[in-house]
């Protein structure tokens, strides 16, 4: 999923997911303070609608309000929500599901149909979804997709009120993760139709089946609550009453609200972290994520020019942008993290051919860099050019551009001409959506423990490839793992296409992220799993 550009966000699919202590407002010691946290995000939510959100700061508040058939609890591990039971065909191909009895926020009844809603809304063409991809292999989801077939073709029928039904065209080694992420959850048909277009776009124009229901979003303010569920199932082991929100764009704001106890939990920049590293409620959290630059190969002809991107890449210096950033982030040299998935032992970004981190390295290649860009603006039969770097208006991604317009500046003076635009985390999103922007900072984090979540990405009629890079054996190669009943054939189809990205500056990575934070110490259960917190469980001692 997206992430905004920030150090307080991130996604995490590891084993090694934090399982993390905060407390509420110790200021108070009555009862209700003990059930009430204040937590904090850097960036404003863009919707509430799963069948369009893309963004980790959308789904932070989905994971906690919607539930589908397993949620991630400790150490990103599966544990059964509305599915009681789960039955797989000897051939990998069906899976059927047995449905606990639970109810939306209005108290009707939440059924099997309400996953074939959720999931055929998903895959049609009319909702525009940018993640119907990962219905790819489900009976009949391409076509679908494709405007070929109707919705009702999808591969997921209900049997009775509380059985569901999957019939898949392929294996899919991830199935069992794609269960656990909230693109897979039921939505009500009666909310959907009952507020139309307006429906995702504030608190009061939805339904929730999770543990929270979201109060007081409007749409566009920054701050709002999660309030207790009491029509959720497991409502009797949810110890909180609410989770009060607010966005915090500047670390040292933040860190202030923090101080004077009114939050719980901050992200920390780079002075922070080396002030408070010791502090009891200091923690390091690795997401999982790496941040890069997508090139617009679409819109500005400089930048379709490979040796131009090489260029640039080779201008970047990582090491120093980890630095001013803070934290625990290290340099990238691939668009997968690593520690994300393990390969027989091996991380599986080793196995990714050394040729593709010349072009990523720790601090500026200055001679190798201006070679390249000479040679690109000699093909494009220009001296010089202009673009425009966007990124988020939070402290990290103002920190970002600066430091990457004086890397370009420095390294190749009059040859470019570069600005940047900072722009609220909402319309930076809407901005690259749309493909207006030359180059962007972007950031993924991993929606399971695969290199697909991050390699689908770039395949040429992925809606997520906003700047339009395309290779025609890197779709091949990404198509044909996901169809191959070999598991080494599928992991040496993987790392070969992430070379040819990676060789070809299709993208550039530029960190794998990890944040620096503070969390008070006295509430206890409160999980962190694929750059999302849980609050289910949380409880404040």
């Amino acid at each position: 999923m997206k992430l905004s550009k920030t150090l307080s966000v991130g996604a995490t699919f590891l084993a090694s997911a934090a399982l993390l202590a905060a407390c509420g407002s110790n200021n108070s010691s009555s009862s209700s303070a003990k059930k009430t946290l204040t937590w904090m995000d850097s960036a404003e939510i863009p919707t509430m609608d799963l069948s369009k959100a893309t963004d980790v700061t959308s789904f932070n508040q989905l994971t906690n309000t919607m539930e589908g058939l397993y949620r991630l609890g400790p150490n990103s591990k599966l544990e059964k929500a509305l599915a009681t039971s789960e039955k797989v065909s000897k051939d990998g191909k069906t899976y059927t599901y047995t449905l606990r009895k639970s109810k939306w926020s209005d108290g009707t009844p939440v059924t099997a149909k309400d996953f074939v809603y959720s999931w055929q809304r998903t895959v049609n063409p009319k909702t525009a979804s940018q993640y119907s991809y990962l219905f790819s292999g489900i009976k009949n989801a391409d076509a679908i997709v494709a405007g070929k077939k109707p919705v009702s073709s999808l591969g997921i029928k209900a049997v009775g009120k509380y059985k569901l039904v999957v019939t898949l065209e392929r294996r899919i080694a991830y199935f069992d993760k794609l269960m656990g992420f909230a693109v897979f959850f039921p939505q009500s048909e009666q909310a959907v139709k009952k507020y139309g277009s307006k429906y995702g776009t504030a608190s009061k124009y939805m339904l929730y089946n999770g543990p929270f229901k979201q109060t007081g979003w409007t749409g566009s303010n920054l701050t709002w609550k999660l309030q207790k569920n009491k029509n959720y199932w497991d409502a009797k082991n949810v110890k909180l009453d609410t989770i009060k929100y607010t966005v915090q764009k500047s670390p040292s704001t933040a860190y202030n609200l923090y101080q004077s106890k009114k939050l719980d939990y901050t992200s920390l920049d780079a002075s922070q972290t080396k002030q408070l590293k010791n502090d009891p409620a200091y923690r390091s959290l690795n997401q999982g994520a790496t941040f890069y630059l997508q090139f617009n190969v679409a819109k500005n002809k400089y930048l379709a020019n490979a040796n131009v991107r090489k260029a640039l890449s080779l201008a970047v210096n990582r090491k120093g942008l980890c630095s001013t950033l803070g934290g625990s982030s290290t340099p990238a040299n691939t668009l997968t993290p690593t520690q994300l998935t393990d390969v027989n032992g091996q991380d599986y970004t080793k196995l990714i051919s050394s040729s593709s981190e010349k072009f990523y390295p720790t601090s500026t290649q200055k001679s190798e860099a201006v070679k390249y860009m000479d040679k690109g603006l000699k093909e494009l039969g220009v001296k010089s050019f202009s673009f425009k770097v966007l990124s988020d208006d939070t402290d990290a991604g103002n920190k970002t551009t600066e430091a990457l317009q004086s890397n370009f500046e420095s390294t190749f003076g009059k040859k470019v001409s570069v600005s940047v635009q900072n722009l609220p985390f909402k319309t930076r999103l809407s901005r690259s959506t749309a493909g207006n922007f030359d180059i962007v900072v972007s950031g993924w984090s991993a929606d399971f423990a695969d290199p697909i979540s991050f390699l689908d990405l770039f395949t040429s009629k992925n809606p997520e490839n906003n700047g339009k890079w395309g290779n025609k054996e890197y779709d091949k190669l990404v198509a044909d793992s996901k169809t191959t009943s070999s598991s080494s054939k599928r992991w040496n189809d993987l790392t070969k296409a992430e070379d040819i990205l990676l060789s070809n500056v299709g993208i550039s990575p530029l960190y794998y992220q990890s944040s620096s934070v503070l969390v008070r110490t006295n509430v206890k259960d409160v999980y962190q799993n694929r750059g999302t917190w849980n609050f289910k469980d949380a409880y404040i001692k």
